[in-house]
């Protein structure tokens, strides 16, 4: 009995002393989620420039779901509004939405642009989808609060 014990007792330490050893594997960050346009910025190539506040009804929202896109826009002024829908993907530092279908406008735009390429920088809970000229220079950004 004693031996059982002990047998027992060694391997809770060594099941222990496993799983304090082992490191998780460090996790992609996240997109997922429903997020609302704050601002704009402008860049001088580099840094921020000016900000931009959305005007008084204006309102964006994205949403991204298991690869897919969900995009949508009010603004006061124009009682059409404006939607698109497609495939996302993320890496370290990029954006890159493929936009299948849309409004009517959406769908004239897709006609010479489908994919959207934007430099990245998310964090938990705000993102900012950068644009870059073709010398790959900063020139604006739309910027996002998480609201799920």
């Amino acid at each position: 009995m004693k031996k059982l014990l002990g047998l027992v007792f060694l391997m809770l330490i060594l099941i222990s002393a496993t799983k304090f050893a082992s490191t998780e594997p460090k996790t992609m960050h996240t997109i997922e989620g429903a997020w609302e346009l704050q601002s704009f910025y402008s860049y001088d190539g580099q840094d921020v420039t000016d900000t931009i506040d959305k005007s008084d009804g204006y309102r964006q929202v994205k949403m991204y779901s298991k690869g897919k896109i969900m995009w949508t826009r009010y603004v006061p002024d124009d009682p059409n509004g404006r939607f698109g829908y497609g495939s996302y993907k993320i890496t370290e530092n990029s954006l890159i939405e493929t936009i299948e279908y849309g409004d009517d406008n959406m769908m004239k735009a897709l006609d010479t642009m489908r994919n959207f390429t934007f430099e990245l920088d998310l964090k938990d809970n705000f993102f900012s989808q950068i644009t870059l000229d073709d010398e790959g220079n900063r020139t604006s950004s739309e910027n996002y609060k998480r609201i799920d």
